[in-house]
């Protein structure tokens, strides 16, 4: 009878049993043999070692996968989408202008501007086509962009035309008329000649719901877009005069870019917008035509090369990343008001 099954013995958790047909491990380490304590713990060392080369294995290949990550960018910052092209060749030069048109995006004075300014310098280039597809936007944007056009015509003397696609409207045709020609599609939409500002106003829905709104200002109109507070006629006069200044200057744009080619009605600069076709019948549009068309008809080079710039993955993500460390560096300088 084992000594561990009587009465007042505490079992050791060290004691443990014989195998019932040979030697205990304590008697097989004593010959010479391992025990399986011995064989456990050295297949958990292993293992340990096994792991931690697994981990720094797994650390180095992250770290890798990051560099060749930031090498990328890097490299498609540092890359540039001017077209290649040969001085000697003749071909029609393209610009897109598409999406909304305003700071930052895509269609934007800097980026626009700047690839007009490659396709002019272009030997090669013969004119210089501004494909549109554009709801509108800025009246700045577009203003920036009809002045630049203007200025590179004068000083390369190249023809620029404007070709549509679906639409030309708002700000976009601000900046269509500074071409020699306007080409569309029969169901382009075209026109929009106008200015608008919008926004919403809550103050009825506070009044019901009980709500206060405190603002603080310092001159009596700092606040008159504020959607919860109530706007006097006197604000309202003031934006008012303001967009039909600016409308002015758009319909003043149009009449020297279009010329005697208007047929003047009493809703052309009324906001509306017209079809393709019923734009060339107002002379807010020459003829029907596509890119192409131009292209291999108009300019006689059917060669087409595109000088559209784009903001490129790795800019957008520079643009993201210098905001944020703005943002944080703005926030770090911060420092609060001390009690007296």
């Amino acid at each position: 009878m084992n000594d561990s099954n009587q009465p007042g013995k505490v079992p050791s958790s060290f004691d443990f049993p014989k195998a019932p047909d040979g030697p205990s491990a304590r008697d097989s380490g004593a010959a010479g043999a391992p025990g399986w304590e011995r064989a456990t713990l050295e297949k958990l060392a292993f293992a340990a070692l096994e792991e931690q080369k697994s981990t720094r294995r797994w650390r180095t290949f992250v770290r890798l996968s990051w560099l060749a990550f930031f090498g990328v960018l890097v490299w498609l910052a540092l890359e540039r989408s001017a077209p290649e092209s040969d001085a000697s060749t003749p071909h029609t030069a393209v610009v897109s202008l598409k999406g909304e048109i305003a700071d930052g995006a895509d269609a934007s004075a800097e980026f626009i501007n700047a690839a007009l300014r490659a396709a002019f310098e272009d030997e090669g280039s013969k004119a210089v086509v501004l494909l549109i597809n554009s709801p509108g936007g800025s009246p700045v944007q577009a203003g920036m962009m009809n002045d630049e056009i203007l200025r590179l015509k004068a000083l390369y003397k190249k023809p620029v035309y404007a070709v549509v696609e679906e639409s030309c409207a708002s700000a976009a045709y601000y900046i269509a008329v500074a071409a020699d020609k306007i080409y569309v599609n029969k169901a382009s939409i075209v026109g929009s000649i106008g200015v608008l500002m919008d926004g919403f106003g809550f103050t009825g829905l506070m009044q019901k719901l009980g709500v206060e709104r405190r603002l603080m200002t310092a001159g009596e109109n700092k606040g008159f877009l504020d959607p919860f507070s109530p706007q006097t006629d006197k604000q309202r006069a003031f934006a008012q005069g303001m967009l039909n200044q600016i409308h002015q200057q758009f319909i003043g744009v149009v009449k020297a870019g279009r010329g005697d080619r208007l047929k003047e009605t009493p809703e052309m600069f009324s906001g509306l917008f017209w079809s393709g076709q019923q734009a060339i019948e107002l002379g807010l549009a020459d003829e029907l035509g596509s890119l192409d068309y131009v292209a291999r008809e108009v300019v006689k080079a059917e060669d087409i090369i595109d000088y559209t710039r784009r903001d490129n993955v790795a800019e957008r993500l520079a643009k993201k990343f210098g905001a944020a460390m703005g943002a944080g560096a703005m926030k770090a300088l911060q420092v609060a008001p001390v009690p007296r």
